[in-house]
């Protein structure tokens, strides 16, 4: 598994960072919703309980399929999380009897459809580090710093390819090249989909590498605008591109490989595609290479030697990219 890559940290600290329900708090930052209509959206608090979990407790319960119940975006099982789900509104009655220690209902609210993965504005985080020196937070604080002005590497996360990171991804590519067949739709759409992200890392840490002061355009490249959420692709970088990339206006996106995705062009075509798979028959997406993190606040124990993050991050972003990042080092 390729390394992943931070630029302009020039420091490896040893903090101690573990994922548990005390020291990594998320909280979904909602969609605007309809208050009315024949969804009832159910915003849950829980911990250790994923949201495979979370869903297969609620069908039970109710006596429905598992994919009667719509949700924004999945949650990791060691953390205390707050998601949106959403259920038929014809069991609002019965929903408001469910009771379980780790699932907790904290408010509902009417909705005109179902809700479907990214429907949601981004994350909360609240992450505690532990074993911080007083020179660590000194260094932390720089970088953030640098993560505010420049944004970070939008790398998918350790969690996104499993404990067996290697044999994951060589399954995944036997079922892709047609020589494994998986039954289990689920996990087998789990598998290619960390085969593309590894594929986006890889060419992630290759364009940072270019320049480690600051991101380099090329030509070719196809940016996300951020305000109208479209894709485009300049036939070369002018000032104007440039400027509006250092404003946080536009970000170049990388490629996670598949079908009906669009491809950059030119210079930057030529990194690309040796990061590309023409047999992956799942949908290809093209993803921001760099992501700005908003409300950044830090604060420090110094008797406990813990340091509290507190932030919020786009949605399909990683937190635990951002403690890499402050920390120089991958966790796994």
């Amino acid at each position: 598994m390729i390394k992943r890559f931070y630029p302009l940290n020039d420091k490896t600290l040893d903090f101690k960072f573990i994922q548990n329900e005390e020291d990594f708090i998320v909280e979904e930052q909602p969609i605007k919703f309809s208050l009315s209509g024949s969804f009832l959206v159910l915003k849950i608090k829980k911990t250790n309980c994923d949201t495979w979990e979370l869903i297969d407790r609620l069908a039970k319960f109710l006596g429905i399929y598992s994919n009667e119940i719509g949700y924004a975006g999945l949650k990791d099982k060691r953390a205390t999380t707050t998601q949106y789900i959403s259920i038929p509104k014809k069991y609002s009655k019965e929903i408001k009897l469910f009771k379980n220690k780790k699932i907790e209902i904290l408010e509902t609210y009417l909705h005109n459809q179902k809700l479907n993965i990214g429907d949601l504005e981004g994350n909360r985080f609240k992450i505690n580090l532990h074993n911080v020196e007083v020179p660590d937070i000194n260094h932390i604080q720089k970088i953030i710093k640098v993560i505010t002005k420049n944004g970070m590497p939008n790398y998918f996360g350790y969690q996104r390819f499993g404990k067996d990171v290697m044999e994951n991804l060589d399954k995944a590519k036997s079922v892709i090249y047609g020589e494994e067949i998986i039954k289990d739709r689920k996990l087998a759409k789990m598998l290619i989909s960390a085969y593309q992200s590894s594929f986006f890392n890889a060419w992630l840490v290759e364009r940072l590498k270019l320049d480690e002061n600051e991101f380099k355009l090329l030509d070719g490249d196809i940016f996300m605008d951020l305000e109208k959420d479209k894709l485009f692709t300049p036939k070369v970088i002018t000032e104007k591109i440039t400027k509006d990339f250092k404003d946080s206006k536009i970000v170049p996106t990388g490629l996670l490989p598949g079908r009906k995705v669009f491809k950059s062009i030119g210079e930057a075509l030529k990194i690309e595609e040796k990061y590309d798979d023409l047999y992956i028959q799942e949908k290809g997406y093209r993803r921001e290479a760099i992501v700005f993190p908003k409300d950044i606040s830090c604060k420090y124990d110094a008797s406990k030697k813990v340091c509290s993050l507190d932030f919020i991050l786009p949605k399909g972003s990683y937190a635990t990219v951002l403690v890499e990042f402050l920390a120089n080092r991958n966790f796994s």
